[in-house]
């Protein structure tokens, strides 16, 4: 891999460039938090060559949404499950979305 490879994947959402520490810090919380919604399987950070959590952008933002249902009182277990079938209904929506747009495309007169 070259340098330039490298860099390319600091736009990848799903890259894991964030150890636990800068993670916690910039979600605002501690690492036993990151590690508790890993235990309840929200996320699932990689692991580096030396065996560190390493997250992405995309699990960061999914550990933002926990830690905001966490604050409002809502345990963390709650909280995570919460995230996980907000995450499966955007999915379902988004899939619905080109399910409509590819038969509106076959069929331009039904649409509407």
């Amino acid at each position: 891999m070259t340098a330039d490879d490298s860099f390319g994947r600091l736009d990848d959402d799903d890259y894991p460039a964030y150890t636990m520490g800068r993670a916690a810090e910039m979600l605002g919380t501690t690492q036993g938090f990151l590690r508790a919604i890993g235990e309840a399987r929200l996320i699932t950070p990689l692991r580096s060559a030396g065996g560190h959590r390493r997250y992405s952008r995309y699990q960061l933002r999914i550990a933002a949404r926990a830690r905001e249902l966490v604050d409002q009182g809502t345990p963390i277990e709650a909280a995570c499950r919460i995230v996980i079938l907000e995450d499966q209904l955007e999915e379902a929506q988004r899939i619905n979305a080109e399910y409509r747009h590819a038969a509106e495309s076959e069929n331009p007169t039904t649409a509407g």
